[in-house]
C-alpha cells in the first residue's frame, strides 16, 4: 500500500493525483515548485520501475511542466530526481523566473521555505486550474 514519506506530508499540500503519480506542492510560496510522486511502495530510483512506469512517469512530467510553462510564463523550469533527504521517488518540477530568490542558483538551501497564505495557495492553484494537465484529478485542498 502507498504511503507518503512523512517530510513530503509535512511539507507540501496534495494537489491531486495522475494516473501513476500523487502531485504535491512544496509549501514555499519562494517557487512554485511541484512534486510527482509515484504511488508504488517502496521505490527509490527511477530505473525500480517497471518499462511502462517509467514512461508513465515521464509522460507525467512532460505534461505537468508544459501547464506549468504556459500557466506561469516560467523563465525556466528545474526538473530532477535528487532523492539525497527523502529516498521516497520524486519528481521536482519547479517553476523559475530570472528574478526569484534565487536565481540562477538552484532552490535546495538557498532560502527559507516561507508558507502559503490561504490568499497565496488559492490564487496560486486558480492559475494552474487554467493549465490543468489531461488525466489530472483534483484532490479537495484544505483551506
Amino acid at each position: 500500500m502507498f504511503s507518503l514519506d512523512s517530510r513530503l506530508a509535512q511539507d507540501t499540500v496534495v494537489i491531486g493525483d495522475f494516473p501513476l503519480s500523487r502531485l504535491l506542492l512544496s509549501n514555499d510560496c519562494n517557487y512554485p515548485w511541484f512534486i510527482l510522486v509515484p504511488r508504488i511502495e517502496d521505490i527509490s530510483e527511477v530505473f525500480q520501475l517497471s518499462d511502462k512506469d517509467q514512461l508513465q512517469l515521464w509522460q507525467e512530467t512532460t505534461a505537468l511542466s508544459a501547464s506549468l510553462k504556459s500557466a506561469f510564463v516560467a523563465d525556466k523550469l528545474n526538473v530532477a530526481a535528487l532523492g539525497n533527504v527523502v529516498s521516497q521517488l520524486h519528481m521536482h518540477v519547479i517553476v523559475r523566473y530570472r528574478d526569484d530568490a534565487a536565481w540562477p542558483a538552484p532552490v535546495w538551501g538557498k532560502h527559507p521555505a516561507k508558507p502559503y497564505t490561504a490568499e497565496q495557495l488559492s490564487r496560486l492553484l486558480d492559475k494552474f486550474k487554467s493549465a490543468l494537465p489531461v488525466g489530472l484529478v483534483l484532490a479537495q485542498v484544505a483551506s
